[in-house]
């Protein structure tokens, strides 16, 4: 059995934004077949989609050709809103995350939803995911940062501990990179900001003492590996002690002992960056993730982790399914 915890979905049918959440840009789905559909912002094209994205019979059938029993299925970061002001948000995440569970319907047995959050207003954020979770949906996605505060801003520490109080899983994934003639030719955007994001704000979750702050029973995931986190956490700690001065922050301690604080997923495509992640953050740590059905994803889904030579087999099956039967707060693993 093996277990996906990173995935998206792009639902079908839901309303004009402007009109039921308020005047503004909002991501609007242009049909052009059947099986092909293209994510508009306003009128510039975001994203195509095929049906994967919105079919849970192909979906599943997917994951069986790959082995998979088990998917997190959660929002298409260009959905989060940030931009918005907080009450708009607040529709924008009811509608998806409505819109989500009847999508799944009759699935949730292998799909796994997970809910957004109108994360720059955190009592609305709270407010949302508990209605989430009462109708069915099992954790939450949030992005890495809202506008300029990161997860060490004081709302978003309050967010974590209500997950932890909860115990829903939290998803991180990174969003909204920095842009300019530099990043905007050859998907730099998504090649370099996405893990640069995702260092950064696993760095704010220790050095702003976030997990000094929340308890031990958060549990959460950062999406594409961590990042770039793995690869440079010997720098950070170096810095950490011979620059404290600049670098401590609020954190208590060195970064490498905050590593088992938080997962990560394994879609890093190679064999000697699974590696370094095992051997950096720990074999408990590490999830399958695939971000299907993306096409910067990875499939066959769980393919570097099933041939890595390095893996024991009960490491393997760690990285497969237990760590993320633990992650998903699940005793069936």
């Amino acid at each position: 059995m093996a277990v996906d915890v990173h995935t998206h979905l792009v639902p079908k049918g839901w309303p004009d934004l402007a009109a039921a959440c308020g005047a503004g840009e909002w991501p609007w789905l242009r049909i052009d077949s059947e099986r092909a559909a293209m994510i508009m912002v306003g009128e510039t094209e975001f994203r195509p989609v095929g049906a994967q994205a919105w079919d849970p019979a192909t979906r599943l059938a997917d994951m069986d050709a790959d082995g998979i029993e088990l998917q997190v299925v959660s929002p298409t970061p260009v959905f989060f809103s940030y931009d918005k002001p907080a009450d708009q948000a607040g529709k924008v995440a009811r509608i998806f995350n409505d819109r989500t569970l009847e999508v799944l319907a009759g699935t949730t047995d292998r799909l796994i939803p997970f809910c957004q959050v109108p994360l720059q207003d955190p009592n609305a954020a709270c407010a949302e995911l508990d209605r989430s979770l009462a109708a069915g949906h099992v954790g939450v996605e949030i992005g890495n940062h809202v506008g300029d505060r990161d997860l060490d801003d004081e709302g978003v520490v309050m967010f974590l501990q209500h997950c932890a109080e909860v115990g829903a899983p939290v998803l991180v994934h990174p969003w909204d990179m920095p842009g300019g003639p530099r990043l905007d030719r050859w998907m730099a955007r998504w090649l370099t900001g996405m893990p640069a994001e995702t260092h950064l704000s696993v760095l704010a979750m220790i050095l702003g003492g976030v997990f000094d702050k929340v308890p031990e029973s958060l549990r959460i995931c950062f999406a594409h590996g961590g990042g770039s986190f793995a690869f440079w956490l010997g720098r950070v700690d170096n810095a950490w002690h011979r620059r404290g001065d600049l670098v401590r922050g609020q954190s208590l301690n060195p970064p490498s002992q905050y590593v088992d604080r938080f997962f990560v997923d394994s879609v890093v495509f190679e064999e000697p960056a699974l590696r370094l992640l095992v051997d950096t953050l720990g074999e408990d740590q590490v999830m399958v993730g695939s971000d299907y059905p993306y096409p910067l994803g990875e499939r066959p889904v769980g393919k570097v982790v099933r041939e890595a030579s390095f893996l024991s087999d009960v490491q393997r099956e760690k990285l497969l399914s237990t760590n993320a039967f633990r992650f998903l707060g699940r005793s069936d693993g």
